[in-house]
């Protein structure tokens, strides 16, 4: 009789600690997703933060809309912008850059797509003349000061003349490389040298244009 009531208060206590086991696990287990959880959202907002920083201050992808940089840059091509080169040194002569359009935009307000890409519509150029420089075009040549500049890059020319006009002091005169299909400095001006976003490093898309983008 005695065995028999140790043996079930055994099994009873055998049974109560295979409960505690259980629900022991069971917590283990919810403490760790939480836990894996609670790292997953840290590395994607330290991600987010990281990307942010490398968008505005490094680098930065940029897909080519327009034609008015033909040959030198396609349509549908992609450009990574070194967007830290001009804290350490100015725009020069021949420098491929992005530079916001100085048409007037329509501010929708706050996004989170506005964090990654800017409401304002992005050009990319080719810097031609700088600070204190007179600029003229005659016949399709370009004079910098009354010299002809070389431009190897450029194999459409636009025989409209233009000038002579001296850049103003903080800014740049800008050109696309198509001369005769690019809207750039000879219709909306000469544009400050802040309103650049970086120059041209690189085309890295798709795989057969790859290059290192020169003056």
């Amino acid at each position: 009789m005695t065995s028999t009531k140790e043996t079930t208060t055994q099994k009873i206590a055998e049974k109560d600690e295979a409960i505690e086991v259980a629900v022991d696990k069971e917590k283990s287990l919810s403490k760790r997703f939480f836990s894996f959880v609670k790292e997953l959202l840290i590395l994607v907002v330290i991600a987010f933060i990281l990307a942010f920083i490398f968008k505005t201050f490094v680098f930065q992808p940029f897909k080519v809309e327009m034609s008015s940089m033909t040959p030198t840059v396609l349509p549908k091509d992609r450009v990574l912008v070194n967007k830290f080169i001009y804290y350490f040194s100015n725009p020069k002569r021949g420098d491929i850059v992005t530079v916001y359009s100085p048409e007037k935009y329509v501010d929708t307000g706050f996004s989170i797509r506005n964090l990654f890409s800017s409401p304002r519509k992005i050009l990319i150029k080719r810097v031609i003349a700088t600070e204190g420089e007179t600029i003229e075009i005659k016949n399709g040549d370009v004079y910098i000061d009354n010299k002809i500049i070389k431009e190897k890059y450029v194999s459409f020319k636009d025989f409209n003349g233009f000038g002579p006009l001296k850049v103003s002091k903080n800014k740049v005169f800008f050109m696309g490389d198509n001369r005769p299909n690019s809207k750039d400095s000879r219709s909306f001006g000469m544009l400050d040298v802040s309103e650049i976003l970086g120059k041209a490093a690189i085309t890295y898309w798709p795989p057969a244009a790859f290059k290192i983008l020169r003056n």
